[in-house]
């Protein structure tokens, strides 16, 4: 990265270790983007509520508890963000089924353009 380029903060909220190693890998290879990484609901909840991000990316299911009150925190505070679910779009709750969704197992390519359409929508 260039001297004096700013990188983008990112919250990736993943209970799943190896996904969560992968995403960051890929976040931080893109070398546009530093990682918060948390495993649980407690502390995600926290980051979500008091941290600064570009955009999240948040597993549905972390340990049998579902992330929607981390969703709507994000929501909330305006800080786009991505569903991780092995389920697709069928394992969200209709409240949410206009969040964009990264399916697992994903591709990098997949996860790219979720970021792309997280940063450059409109």
């Amino acid at each position: 990265m260039a001297p004096g380029k700013i990188k983008l903060r990112v919250l990736v909220i993943e209970d799943e270790m190896f996904i969560a190693m992968l995403l960051e890998d890929i976040l931080l290879d893109i070398d546009a983007f530093d990682v918060d990484l948390f495993a649980n609901f407690a502390e995600g909840l926290e980051a979500a509520r008091n941290g600064t991000y570009a955009f999240a990316i948040l597993d549905v299911n972390l340990n049998g508890v579902r992330s929607y009150p981390i969703a709507d925190t994000l929501i909330q505070r305006k800080i786009p963000f991505v569903f991780s679910t092995g389920y697709g779009t069928a394992g969200l709750e209709a409240a949410y089924a206009d969040q964009t969704v990264l399916q697992k197992p994903f591709q990098v390519g997949e996860l790219r353009k979720a970021i792309a359409k997280l940063l450059f929508a409109k």
